[in-house]
């Protein structure tokens, strides 16, 4: 079974959120289900420069605007295709922002370019048997197969983001003029490179099965609720997983090494250390995430008051909103408050690692990583029940606890006033040493791996594959 993977970011080369990971994690995990898959990326400069044995596969005069070719090569384990296309990619900084902040004006073709690539060598250069496309960077792809080629597979990261375009890019972009119908690619007198993808691919995916339930209702779905609810058939939630490798507490390169919750206490003394802050007699939580809106970090915000008056604390790293960085810089004045602004992917380890619970208070969130994580190190979550956050965490309801079963501390409505009830819960459950320790070895033995995960991707692909 081969199966080419487009993506617009693959960790550890190039990274801004979840996508990445995933697009990182997949081929390794299918390969024990006998699936051969392939990564195509753009060539971005650090893709480039950690290419390896770059062969041409593929090339094109006119690419979107200029001359391009496809590479091969590999860079550490993950097989690549590179789309070599410096008009469109040989920029630093943000792979989708430009030097004002704001999305580069011709990111329509730059990930279009992709997507046209992508059908082309699956058609014949390194003919697949599936290609698996992720969010809008790759929603072109099925219907530039649409002619033609191999089965696709479109997987939805997060339905709020449509990589939109003016409809005078029809031709630019490739694109049948006739297909520009509600029941085509166009969205409210846009082109929708998301809407092509959920039209045309031949299956759909997103990353938890309550995130697919949800996309079917107008609050989540972004406009595009009709549109799932027509292909509700062809949708399948399969929940992401995390690499167990990378975020494994007893071989972490990165931490003071535990394999079970006791194990906790010196990565906790030395986050408090790393990030100044001091002793103290409640639950030290932690959150590492984009502040955004969608991440709900206006409420902890508001919330924050009632775990600071049970004794707690918060560590945060992260970075997005500008008046949402303003705003816990302003509650760092508390002395039990410690943030930094920015990513630093050592500090995230330490910070999962000496937290004693992890918070996730997305509005919505299509699955969420950070809350297996702290699964994996005993950081009790504390999530909003949305998305792949309701998927993973068991709340610590009275039945839960008497079943030995609970492993965080799930949120309802998504609200201020919940959140602050729910870190009053969180305190409550740290007050009683006995149940915090239970929660916590219940955290570290759920399966956030992604063998179950991989086996449902490869039954997918086998499906198409007759």
């Amino acid at each position: 079974m081969r199966v080419l993977s487009v993506a617009s970011e693959c960790a550890p080369l190039v990274k801004t959120g979840g996508l990445a990971d995933v697009a990182g994690a997949l081929p390794a995990a299918l390969k024990a289900e006998g699936v051969e898959m392939r990564t195509m990326l753009p060539g971005y400069p650090a893709v480039m420069a950690a290419l390896e044995g770059g062969e041409v596969v593929h090339e094109e005069r006119d690419l979107m605007g200029g001359p391009a070719r496809v590479l091969a090569g590999r860079a550490g384990p993950l097989d690549l295709m590179v789309v070599e296309a410096p008009h469109l990619y040989a920029r630093e900084g943000s792979i989708y922002l430009g030097p004002d902040g704001r999305d580069w004006p011709d990111n329509p073709a730059r990930f279009a370019a992709l997507s046209w690539a992508a059908a082309e060598v699956a058609r014949a250069d390194w003919p697949a048997d599936v290609v698996h496309c992720h969010d809008w960077q790759a929603g072109l792809a099925p219907y530039y197969l649409r002619a033609g080629g191999p089965p696709s597979v479109l997987t939805i990261h997060n339905i709020a983001f449509h990589g939109n375009a003016a409809p005078e890019e029809i031709g630019p972009l490739r694109l049948d003029p006739s297909d520009f119908t509600p029941e085509g690619y166009e969205f409210w007198g846009r082109v929708s490179a998301l809407k092509a993808g959920l039209v045309w691919a031949d299956r759909l995916t997103t990353v938890s099965p309550t995130y697919a339930a949800e996309l079917m209702r107008p609050e989540f779905g972004m406009g595009l609720d009709g549109v799932m609810r027509a292909r509700a058939g062809d949708l399948t939630g399969i929940l992401n997983g995390i690499d167990t490798g990378v975020w494994n507490p007893a071989t972490d390169p990165l931490i003071e090494r535990y394999d079970s919750p006791g194990g906790k206490a010196p990565n906790k003394v030395a986050l408090r250390r790393i990030m100044g802050l001091p002793d103290a007699a409640g639950p030290l939580c932690v959150v590492v995430s984009r502040l955004t809106e969608q991440k709900g970090f206006d409420l902890l915000l508001e919330a924050l008051p009632a775990l600071l008056a049970r004794g707690g604390q918060l560590a945060l790293l992260g970075s997005g909103d500008p008046a949402l960085e303003r705003a816990f810089h302003a509650a760092a004045e508390d002395r039990n408050v410690a943030v930094r602004i920015g990513y630093d992917e050592a500090l995230a380890h330490r910070l999962i690692a000496g937290g004693d619970a992890i918070l996730v208070p997305s509005r919505f969130e299509p699955c969420g990583l950070t809350q297996m994580m702290g699964l994996r190190y005993g950081t009790v979550p504390l999530v909003a029940l949305t998305g792949g956050l309701a998927d993973t965490v068991i709340d610590a309801s009275p039945a839960a606890l008497a079943a030995g079963a609970a492993t965080g501390i799930q949120v309802h409505p998504v609200a201020a006033g919940p959140l602050a009830h729910g870190l009053g819960r969180l305190c409550d459950l740290w007050e009683t040493p006995a149940v915090w320790a239970q929660v916590q070895g219940n955290a570290m033995a759920a399966p956030v791996g992604w063998e179950r995960s991989a086996g449902a991707y490869a039954g997918l692909y086998a499906a198409l594959k007759t």
